[in-house]
């Protein structure tokens, strides 16, 4: 039991220590980048917007329109073969 509580204890000390002495980075750091990473965001955000985009309508619309949504594809499946 001791053992287990000791790797954690050493993983944590070891970051803590990486953190602690880290240096200095004189970098450049592109004005562009952070639009880079809102058109990032954004365009997952589109993209889930996109896949979801029967539950969001459903959301909007009410359950009884699910609710026959789900009917009529198990109806469509059982009559085909």
């Amino acid at each position: 039991m001791r053992r287990l509580i000791s790797v954690p204890l050493a993983i944590f000390t070891i970051l803590c220590l990486l953190v602690a002495t880290e240096r200095r980075a004189w970098g450049y750091v592109d004005p562009g980048t952070g639009l880079l990473a809102l058109q990032s965001i954004t365009s997952v955000m589109a993209a889930a917007g996109y896949l979801l985009r029967r539950r969001i309508k459903a959301l909007f619309k009410g359950s009884a329109e699910v609710k026959s949504g789900l009917q009529a594809a198990k109806e469509s499946k059982s009559t085909n073969p």
